[in-house]
């Protein structure tokens, strides 16, 4: 018969262990779809309206820096939950990193893989293993036939709906839903709600990658009501992309208001941001670009952590930020350690989420070795005529001073030997030139060597893929239409 003072002892160990389990934060991370930087009011949209993001800025950390880790959907999820640049997963495109007029393409890309292989360790898997309950709800984007579903990475609970009834498990499509439900933005928030209730006594990880504002867009007939009667702005008009805008910003609420009502508010690490810049529908002047491009306008984003009681409101930073630092931070908060086979190409950024240090590193980059159709604003010249929204490009950004790496006049056109003329590099202040408008690579040789120094050494570190191998059918000329796929 155990003594009473062991019975003591084995009592207080396990309140001691309950009461530390209890006091693991959670974690909730908002994914928006082609949402831009400018689309929300705090950052100056002149249309839109975003009540309830603009005050989840005000209540934590927003990043005026804050960027996606691709110019597109799958390769930003992949980098995220992986934690991982491209060149480590090799998924950097939707579908195919050949798509667009094939006479245009001066050099045959580097392939994509459809999917992130289910043998990448993910945020998810590590939070599982740690004891959280993890749930999945919304569009996902990273099964494919080298992929896997939700429910093999790491996610206890999955769920997918346009707001009329649940899809399939790793479903890839896009449409409406109801029109009370526009993209389903309610169904989805109501379903990581119950899921954070039931898991209320628990520490857990609610992912709520939304459809919205991805098209087909899609609003309530009283918000489209409302922007209809509403003065349009100079660089947002479309009253449906605000319509669309403004119902997930209601849904967002909605789940914050959850998090009230439980209690959970203050052991609740909020995260917002989206996987992509905007469409051509919605401007983001002053940055250049959109979805799909390397420019400003197609990465930066967006980016909002809350966590009351240990970020300060009413913070803003401008230290550049990227997507892959959400895996360590979230487990630095959490005080998990990563496994020591897991590389993670992020840092957590708890230093600057508590005001009590810097990052270490110098520079985040950016890695597609292809080809993307559909011209962006503002675009470079070459591509607004032929198509393209990105080539076969390096990007990093190294305290705001920012190197495009183009490659194939790189590879193809005396590479650093033919610099400046061969247009491999382009440099920019975005300090002071946030448009990306003032190309400094022929006037500033000794940023543009210091930067383009860099962006060699990470391809050798990160074993990077560079397409050399020359396009047979390049053939410059009209673009063909229609050899591209559709747009995503």
């Amino acid at each position: 018969m155990l003594r009473p003072t062991l019975i003591a002892l084995l009592f207080s160990f396990a309140v001691l262990s309950q009461a530390f389990a209890d006091d693991r934060p959670n974690f909730v991370l908002i994914y928006a779809d082609d949402m831009g930087w400018k689309d929300v009011g705090y950052q100056g949209s002149d249309f839109y309206e975003t009540p309830v993001i603009d005050a989840l800025a005000k209540q934590g950390m927003a990043f005026s820096a804050g960027y996606a880790c691709a110019g597109n959907c799958a390769p930003s999820r992949a980098c995220m939950l992986s934690g991982q640049y491209t060149p480590r997963h090799h998924l950097y495109a939707v579908y195919s990193t050949n798509r667009g007029p094939k006479n245009e393409m001066r050099l045959n890309p580097i392939p994509n893989r459809d999917g992130l292989n289910p043998e990448n360790y993910t945020l998810a898997e590590a939070l599982k293993d740690a004891g959280y309950a993890t749930g999945h709800f919304g569009k996902w984007h990273l099964s494919g036939k080298d992929g896997a579903n939700p429910s093999k990475q790491g996610f206890d609970e999955t769920y997918d709906s346009f707001g009329d009834g649940e899809l399939k498990e790793g479903t890839e499509t896009n449409k409406k839903g109801p029109p009370s439900d526009p993209k389903g933005v309610f169904t989805l928030t109501d379903k990581a709600c119950a899921f954070i209730e039931k898991n209320r006594d628990r520490p857990f990880f609610c992912y709520l990658p939304h459809h919205a504002i991805h098209g087909p867009l899609q609003g309530q007939p009283k918000t489209v009501g409302h922007f209809e009667a509403k003065p349009k702005g100079e660089n947002h008009k479309s009253v449906m992309y605000a319509a669309c805008t403004y119902d997930l910003d209601e849904s967002v609420g909605r789940l914050l208001k959850k998090l009230d009502e439980l209690k959970l508010a203050d052991k609740t690490m909020v995260i917002f941001t989206s996987d992509n810049g905007a469409t051509p529908q919605s401007l983001q002047e002053p940055l250049r670009g959109n979805k799909g491009g390397y420019y400003e306008g197609g990465i930066r984003e967006p980016f909002i952590i809350r966590w009351p009681g240990k970020i300060k409101p009413g913070r803003t930073c401008d230290v550049p930020v990227i997507q892959v630092d959400l895996y360590p931070t979230i487990l630095d908060a959490a005080g998990i350690s990563v496994p020591k086979d897991k590389v993670l190409d992020g840092e957590s950024l708890m230093p600057l989420l508590t005001g009590k240090g810097q990052l270490e590193r110098s520079a985040i980059f950016w890695h597609f070795p292809g080809y993307l159709n559909t011209a962006v604003t503002r675009g470079r010249p070459l591509d607004v005529r032929t198509g393209f929204r990105s080539r076969p490009v390096t990007v990093i950004n190294k305290d705001h001073w920012k190197l495009h790496l183009y490659h194939e006049e790189w590879v193809l056109d005396g590479g650093s030997e033919k610099l400046p003329e061969n247009g491999a590099v382009e440099l920019y202040d975005l300090r002071k030139d946030i448009g990306e408008r003032h190309d400094l690579a022929a006037s500033n040789p000794e940023k543009r060597d210091e930067l383009l120094a860099d962006v060699l050494r990470w391809h050798e570190s990160v074993g990077a893929l560079i397409p050399t191998e020359p396009n047979p059918k390049y053939a410059p000329g009209p673009a063909k239409k229609g050899k591209g796929k559709k747009k995503k």
